[in-house]
């Protein structure tokens, strides 16, 4: 007897979740890769301080670009073909990575920043749009799954080097890449383009909609807090007399595993409470984990208020995601791809204003200022245009 039609809808929709999850994993690795990585690579390719920056610029361009191309692949092709496309490059990235000098080196990076811009957007959105009665939850596994990834690279990357094992373990990654991907290819059609047709066929889009400049201002201020928020962290710690520099290397790693465990606990809240309250309790939680930073002078005050902000910035970003998609039904592709890019923008734009602000006012705490702004400013955007909404399990 065939399946029923919610049957298989449910069945579509569970196997697109496990595809996305199992991508974000090792996503996540690759997008905190260069960090750990740095100085290794500076060593063996005798970079200066220019040279070494510049791998995070071919990165972010080239991640920018290609989320600006993940829109329309994913209107044109479908989900898979651009979420394949993004792992294939990265799986060939690393692979190739360790066997290269410095300019060919740049040119891996540059490749696996572009499959990130063409894989992670389009995972996200594909979970948004299988899971409509409960998005911001769905979205916020999915995240939870990159935080998985990103949390164990630089120990993984650690253990690797003291070993000499660098090459092999970026073949793992590469394998698991590789794996999924094809997992991804041989699942049927429907299970990961649950509303192609739809999507090709789309209304145009409205611009001009509160909505869009709302969004797009939320998703360039979060990337932006986060990236500069935890940028920033360990050199505000090493600046701290209590601090020795190996603990201070580590005080990011409280900031991000709180990140973990709260995209871990989101889903059961978002049972009881509905997204748009969660996200803006936890961007004042946020908020208050980061002004109560630019106050801690010990250990366990730093530790203590750097987990605070990464527990209270957990969900907003799973949220921000979920009411892209409700706003913007099939088009979201579409609308996500200039979000994205503005997401990118924001992470590059704010740690610099860190920087910047640091050096006029003679003062990293001061600096510091720019993430708790931006923070103070999405929870006035959402009190504006979602403040009499209730979304409950949306």
């Amino acid at each position: 007897m065939p399946l029923s039609e919610p049957t298989q809808a449910a069945n579509s929709s569970r196997a697109a979740n496990i595809a996305a999850n199992a991508a974000f994993v090792p996503i996540g690795m690759v997008t905190v890769l260069l960090g750990p990585m740095l100085p290794i690579l500076s060593a063996r390719w005798s970079l200066n301080y220019g040279q070494a920056g510049s791998l995070f610029t071919a990165q972010f361009v080239a991640s920018t670009f290609a989320v600006l191309l993940s829109g329309g692949l994913v209107s044109r092709l479908g989900f898979r073909f651009a979420i394949n496309a993004g792992l294939l490059a990265m799986a060939v990235a690393l692979a190739v990575l360790p066997l290269t000098s410095y300019f060919p080196g740049l040119a891996c990076i540059a490749l696996y920043g572009a499959g990130l811009g063409l894989a992670v957007p389009a995972a996200n959105l594909l979970v948004a749009e299988v899971n409509p009665t409960r998005r911001s939850a769905a979205l916020n596994v999915l995240n939870f799954s990159w935080s998985v990834g990103a949390v164990a690279c630089p120990f993984l990357v650690a253990a690797a080097a003291r070993g000499h094992h660098i090459a092999l373990l970026l073949l793992v990654v590469a394998g698991f890449l590789l794996i999924v991907m094809l997992g991804i290819a041989a699942m049927p059609w429907q299970a990961v383009e649950p509303t192609g047709a739809d999507r090709k066929n789309a209304a145009p889009i409205n611009w001009k909609v509160p909505a869009f400049r709302v969004l797009g201002s939320l998703f360039f201020l979060y990337v932006g807090m986060e990236n500069a928020f935890g940028g920033w962290i360990a050199s505000y710690a090493k600046g701290l007399a209590s601090f020795s520099p190996a603990r201070a290397v580590m005080t990011p790693s409280f900031f991000y595993f709180a990140l973990l465990m709260g995209r871990w606990l989101a889903p059961f809240l978002l049972r009881t409470i509905d997204d748009i309250k969660l996200a803006r309790a936890g961007l004042v939680v946020a908020c208050a984990g980061m002004a109560s930073l630019l106050l801690s002078h010990s250990i366990l005050s730093v530790t203590v208020s750097v987990a605070i902000a990464g527990l209270g910035c957990s969900a907003v970003y799973p949220i921000t995601i979920a009411l892209l998609s409700r706003e913007f039904g099939a088009a979201a592709s579409r609308v996500g791809s200039i979000m994205f890019t503005l997401g990118n923008l924001g992470g590059a734009s704010l740690p610099w204003l860190v920087g910047y602000s640091s050096d006029r006012f003679g003062s990293l705490k001061l600096g510091l200022a720019v993430p708790l702004v931006a923070g103070v400013a999405m929870y006035a955007l959402y009190a504006a245009q979602w403040g009499s909404v209730s979304q409950k399990h949306s």
